[in-house]
Parts: C-alpha cells; structure tokens; sequence
C-alpha cells in the first residue's frame, strides 16, 4: 500500500520537505483557495503538482475536490456545477491525477466539540462530546426539535453545562465545530448556521440519498473517461447532526451508493475513524466486505463512552480493530497486485512540540509521524507473518 499524508497547500505550516522525511511518498492535498462550484484550472492544477514533485513527492489523491452545497439540497443551477465538476475530473485526469476523495455531509464535515482534550500521557486529543453537541443544538443554535435528537439524560447534562458555560465557553464550542471543515472555503457564526440549516429543511435521507445517486449518475462517466476513481468520505460521526440526514453511515448505505451508479469509479474513501464511531458498526467486517471498491484509506482510531462520546484514540489503542482492517486491505492489495491502495494516518494526538506549531486540529507533525509508524509497524508484521505461514 502506498503511505501517503495530507498537507494544506503552501499556507500549511507542515512543510514538504518535512513530509518527505517521514517516508511518506505520495501527498493527499486539494487546491483549498478555489471556491466550491468553480473549476480547478489545469494550470493551477499543475502548478500545484510541479511544486510537490519538486520535494521529491507525488500528488497521489486530491482530498477533496467538494461538491456544492445546492448538489446536495438539488437546487440553483447544476447544469453549471455539474459541468465545472466534470472540467475539474477532465483537469486532474489530464494531469496524471487518478484518485479523488469527496463527501456527502451536509454543511458540516468532520464534527467535534473539544479540540483539546487531553490524554493521561500528556498528550492532547480531538473529542465529541455528546453533552456540548446538545447543549449547542438546542441552547446556542435553539434548533427547534432538537430535543428530541438526544436522550433524556444528555438533555440534562447539557442545560447544566450551559447553564455553567462562559461566553467564552460557548465561543469556544462553535469554533470547534466549524474546525471540521478543514480548508473549506466557508465558516458560520450562529445565524449563519442556522439560514444554512433551514436551507435543508424538508431534505430527508431518502431525498438526500436521491441527490447522491443524481451526482453520482452525472460524475461517474466523467470520471471513467478521465481514468479517475471516485471515493466517497463517510460521514464523521456517522449519525444524524443538527438536524441533518446523513447518508453514508452504514454497511447498508455504502452497499446503496454502490449500487447507485455500478463502476470501479464509483468507490470508497473507506475512514476507520468515521465508521469506528458508530458504535452499530464493525469496521474489521466492513474492510472485508468493502475492500474491493476501496480507492483510498484513512486510518485512525476512536474510544467510545456510554453516554455517546468518543475521542480520538491512538492508532493503536481504540475500539477498531486496526491489524484486522489492515490484514482485509493486504489482502486486497494483493489481489489487485501492481495497483497499490493508497492509505493516509488520518489526524492525530498532538504530541511534544506539535503544540508550538499551528497546525490544522487534528493534522500536527509529530502525533501524525507516530501514528505512520505504528501503522507501518503493524503492516510489516502482517506482510512477515504471511511469508512464514507454510503453503
């Protein structure tokens, strides 16, 4: 499999020829500047992959090339977003540019409430909270219904947290949340969020999938011609969020998108850390069973709680079975045999002088190197314990 590690562009305070140093040899990157909807000119295109290969590096994945908010809702004018998609795939594609990662959330990405918390070794974690994730639907959004969406006794926990929290505090929440959207081109204050979320209002899974299966039916042949592969993200965390449906969440929904639009180019971004966390999920039997239509790997580790929180756990130390994920793509790899998966340690502790650094959360240096590593380990000693093996 090929080790890969996603950089920001030049605005990244993680430089190039730092990751080389990691062994590292492919970049997952995107061209961030570049407002959803508008095409991504080969130039830029170039540009951007003259300056990789110069640090002795490949661009192997775009992560990501975003779909339009209107895509999902089905609204405004996507004859015009469906055509700068499929110039951006015809861009890539001319530039030798074969795997593209995207997602399906609406609004938000990644959602956590705590960008620093932290870990009995000293180190400091990504969490959610499933008490401040309430407190801030139904106390700061006030989302009405949002009662409903958590149980009774996170609701309690929430009003006494907030009815505690500073100004500060609550501040504090929001930025963490809109920090999910790593290298987006927007961020929300409260009133935004909410005109945002009313924009969906009427949008159900089964309308949201419908938009899905839309997108897909128009990008796939384009990515085909294009000779890319299309990954789609799951959704992190995999449940409903403020309101919103989310629709790649399961082993049903993966098998539904598949099944949408058949085609080697319609595959997966398949996260361990985003299916990890739903606790309905066995992440070691879904790498078994979605292997074969995986195009990219992300790979992190998650510890649940009672109440519906988790943090972000080392690679090694979480919920997901990590060597049992990775002996399902070995032996995915060598079926494919010269076609290597790409595979990235996705976020990561913050660990010694990671903190001097600011770095997008989740994506320091140091907490991402030890991460590869442990992965690398581990892969290693499947790979040896496979040759040993008689017959």
């Amino acid at each position: 499999m090929e080790e890969t590690w996603r950089w920001f562009g030049p605005l990244d305070e993680i430089r190039l020829e730092e990751i080389r140093q990691t062994g590292a040899t492919g970049i997952v990157t995107a061209l961030h500047e570049i407002p959803y909807g508008e095409v991504w000119p080969e130039d830029a295109i170039r540009a951007r992959q003259a300056m990789i290969e110069a640090a002795g590096l490949r661009w192997s994945v775009v992560e990501s090339l975003p779909v339009h908010e209107d895509v999902k809702r089905g609204t405004g004018n996507l004859a015009r977003i469906f055509a700068n998609y499929r110039e951006s795939l015809r861009n890539l594609g001319r530039a030798g540019i074969r795997t593209v990662c995207y997602n399906f959330m609406p609004v938000l990405d990644w959602t956590r409430t705590d960008l620093a918390h932290p870990m009995p070794s000293g180190a400091v974690a990504l969490r959610f909270d499933a008490v401040r994730h309430a407190a801030f639907d139904m106390l700061m959004l006030a989302r009405p219904g949002a009662e409903a969406d958590h149980p009774p006794a996170v609701l309690e926990a929430a009003r006494g947290w907030f009815a505690q929290a500073s100004e500060s505090d609550k501040s504090t929440l929001l930025t963490s949340i809109m920090a999910g959207l790593p290298g987006a081109y927007d961020r929300y204050d409260i009133p935004g969020l909410r005109r945002m979320l009313d924009s969906y209002a009427g949008i159900d899974a089964a309308a949201l999938k419908a938009n899905l299966a839309r997108f897909l039916a128009e990008m796939v042949p384009a990515a085909e011609e294009a000779g890319i592969v299309l990954g789609i993200h799951p959704d992190d965390p995999p449940r409903p969020m403020l309101g919103l449906p989310r629709i790649v969440s399961t082993a049903q929904d993966l098998s539904d998108l598949l099944a949408a639009v058949p085609s080697p180019a319609n595959g997966l971004t398949f996260c361990t850390g985003s299916l990890g966390a739903g606790r309905g999920n066995d992440v070691a039997a879904m790498a078994r069973r979605f292997a074969p239509h995986t195009v990219f790997l992300h790979l992190r580790n998650v510890r649940h709680e009672a109440d519906g929180s988790f943090h972000e756990a080392a690679h090694l130390d979480g919920d997901v079975d990590m060597p049992a994920v990775l002996a399902a793509f070995l032996a995915e790899q060598a079926r494919r045999g010269g076609a290597l998966i790409p595979f990235r340690p996705d976020h990561g502790h913050q660990l010694l002088s990671d903190a001097e650094r600011p770095t997008h959360p989740g994506y320091p240096l140091i907490g991402r190197l030890r991460g590869l590593a442990e992965l690398r380990g581990v892969i290693a000693g499947l790979r040896h314990a496979a040759a040993a093996r008689p017959g």
